[in-house]
């Protein structure tokens, strides 16, 4: 049956098989094809390989770009990866077209103070924190359900194995490069098991 006579007989499926159509379509410009592979042309990454990077911040990911060339971040995979894209138009070239995808939508986000008392340990440090080991609430500047806040990355819905590796990363000052060393020195204060808790949560956030 053709698409024609599909979108004549049933207009939403039509609609809809259309979009699918164009977004499959969509060219994927040549420097980001050196990514695709691992962070998929969708920039969903896969678990136990690569991040999610779709939606982030074009700025946040020219950085963690330019810390992989000049070897403030270390990775077996990204750093030669990272080399391939290191002049400057392929760069914003393959950036740009990430940045510009779409990430799963989080239907209610939930702010920092819309809950007073939080049960859930991993939650309440997302939340409201812990002042007592000078831990601010990641909401704070991960921003509500951890969705991002302009170069502060977004948490919600990444893979747990990605995150828990940069927070024990950041932890044992093997991830190094955020300004004044706020990431380190918060993930210096946590534990594994609130590591491993706050992986979880952020990414089963919805």
């Amino acid at each position: 049956m053709s698409l024609t006579r599909i979108v004549q007989g049933s207009m939403g499926l039509g609609v809809l098989l259309l979009s699918i159509s164009s977004a499959f379509a969509a060219p994927i410009p040549p420097a980001a094809t050196v990514c695709t592979s691992c962070h998929m042309p969708t920039g969903m990454g896969l678990p136990n390989m690569a991040p999610m990077i779709a939606g982030k911040n074009a700025e946040y990911l020219t950085r963690q770009i330019d810390l992989f060339i000049a070897g403030g971040r270390s990775d077996p995979l990204m750093t030669p990866m990272a080399g391939l894209i290191s002049d400057p138009k392929k760069k914003a070239e393959a950036i740009n077209y990430f940045a510009s995808l779409s990430a799963p939508e989080i239907k209610n986000p939930e702010h920092r103070g819309d809950h007073a008392i939080i049960d859930d340990p991993a939650r309440k440090l997302v939340y409201q924190g812990d002042w007592n080991r000078n831990i601010p609430a990641c909401s704070t500047c991960h921003g509500a359900s951890g969705i991002g806040v302009q170069d502060f990355p977004r948490l919600a819905t990444q893979h747990p194995d990605y995150l828990e590796e940069q927070l024990k990363a950041w932890k044992n000052k093997t991830r190094s490069g955020d300004h004044n060393d706020v990431m380190g020195s918060i993930a210096r204060q946590l534990t594994d098991t609130e590591i491993t808790q706050l992986s979880q949560y952020f990414a089963n956030v919805k």
